[in-house]
């Protein structure tokens, strides 16, 4: 059996994309594999430390409004759509999965074209232009938010990798801790922008990282590898261990006690998989799906919500530091956040998948 995957440009689209890829792996271990990418995104390095093949089409990035590059568009997206129905007829593709991104466009239209059976995943509550439009070449459509609204869409959560959902905070914290150069016995605040960092989150956690370290709280603080910081935290106890990237999210969530963070679709499900609390600020641009991925984790118990422009130090040390210096209501925001966490979404979407491409052709 083969599989093409399609999903590119932002971590959002391609952390779930190899997570389906590790479980339809493991279900079938001998099943082929072909991811497909642009090479502007992040997949052309992912992809490949995972171990898959990527193969990849030219991008075609749609606009939004009616401008002079909107007449390019069809000759561009004619030879990418050209380019994707290729790399299906070489490796015999059985199925394709799409997960939005610049590539999804193309690789929807291909599939269509050559009779492949199409699956879509769409991961945010709001759905992407690619993902609107693969909805409607099939019946197979899955999402990660209960309340996307997309026609026929089937709820089963965000495929998510093995050392997430099968972490336990519990039993590895020690250790987790230790690995960063932190206390042991210590409430620790993980500050995190997500895979590029936020520099609104950057400022206000430095700001207010004195006060939290007088009052006993630790800092894991991941600034995003594109960012510095303005003014290195001084040593001393408790820690201020300030990162450009960590590469074992796992280990930084099973030393958190609580996060700081964003609220894209792949942090609100990965922090409540793993029962993490945090305080969530929306991304201010888009379209503001960011807001609407945490607003059930808050409505639930399991963390707090507070817009970009309104976060400050003060904020901080007003609403976060008491909750970190109360254990058991760190406790029950814990048990609040796990019980909207889906673990299981990577293997229920494999099976899915496995049996519409055991369906055959179009």
């Amino acid at each position: 059996m083969r599989v093409v995957l399609a999903g590119g440009g932002t971590a959002g689209h391609i952390e779930p994309a190899l997570a389906l890829a590790d479980a339809l792996r493991r279900l079938v271990p001998d099943i082929g594999i072909t991811c497909l990418g642009t090479e502007r995104g992040l997949e052309t390095r992912l992809v490949p430390a995972r171990g898959y093949d990527l193969q990849l089409v030219p991008a075609v990035p749609l606009p939004r409004a009616i401008t002079p590059q909107l007449l390019t568009v069809p000759g561009r997206l004619a030879g990418a759509i050209s380019a994707a129905a290729g790399i299906m007829d070489r490796v015999q593709a059985d199925v394709l999965v799409g997960f939005g991104g610049y590539v999804a466009t193309p690789a929807y239209l291909a599939a269509r074209r050559r009779g492949v059976p199409i699956v879509v995943h769409e991961a945010n509550p709001r759905p992407g232009l690619a993902n609107r439009l693969g909805a409607r070449l099939t019946d197979h459509v899955f999402t990660g938010h209960q309340n996307t609204p997309l026609n026929h869409a089937e709820y089963v959560g965000i495929p998510l990798r093995r050392e997430i959902v099968t972490l336990d905070r519990l039993s590895v914290g020690d250790k987790a801790r230790s690995w960063f150069g932190l206390e042991a016995d210590l409430p620790t605040l993980l500050v995190t922008g997500g895979s590029q960092g936020a520099r609104s989150l950057n400022r206000a956690a430095l700001a207010a990282g004195p006060v939290l370290r007088r009052a006993g709280v630790q800092v894991l603080h991941v600034i995003g590898p594109k960012n510095t910081l303005e003014q290195e935290p001084p040593p001393g106890d408790p820690q201020y261990v300030a990162l450009q990237y960590v590469d074992r999210m796992d280990l930084a969530y099973a030393a958190a006690d609580f996060a700081l963070c964003r609220s894209g679709a792949m942090t609100c499900a990965e922090l409540t998989a793993v029962g993490l609390p945090a305080a969530y600020i929306p991304l201010p641009h888009g379209n503001g799906e960011q807001r609407l991925n945490a607003e059930p984790i808050v409505q639930a118990g399991g963390g707090l919500m507070i817009d970009d422009a309104d976060l400050t130090p003060e904020w901080i040390i007003q609403n976060v530091l008491p909750i970190l210096s109360d254990p058991e209501r760190v406790v029950t925001m814990s048990e609040a956040a796990s019980r909207m966490g889906r673990k299981d979404a990577d293997v229920t979407l494999a099976h899915r998948v496995l049996q519409i491409a055991a369906g055959g052709r179009a």
